[in-house]
């Protein structure tokens, strides 16, 4: 499972939910202020890879390797 922490207000969280969206890829959308560990969003976790941003390479990258 795929799951994205975001918050209400991040522009890139939702424009990264948007591409997945467009891609037809399942996600969770996760609240990134339940953890402590996330000081920065987005966040996309895809297996045991954690990407910090709108990063399109290293997710697609993430998404090969499922």
């Amino acid at each position: 499972m795929i799951k994205v922490y975001t918050t209400p207000t991040c522009v890139y969280c939702h424009a990264l939910m948007d591409w997945l969206d467009d891609m037809g890829v399942e996600y969770e959308e996760c609240d990134a202020s339940t953890r402590d560990d996330i000081a920065a969003v987005p966040v996309t976790i895809i297996g045991d890879q954690k990407i910090v941003g709108f990063d399109r390479p290293a997710i697609k990258r993430a998404l090969k390797s499922l």
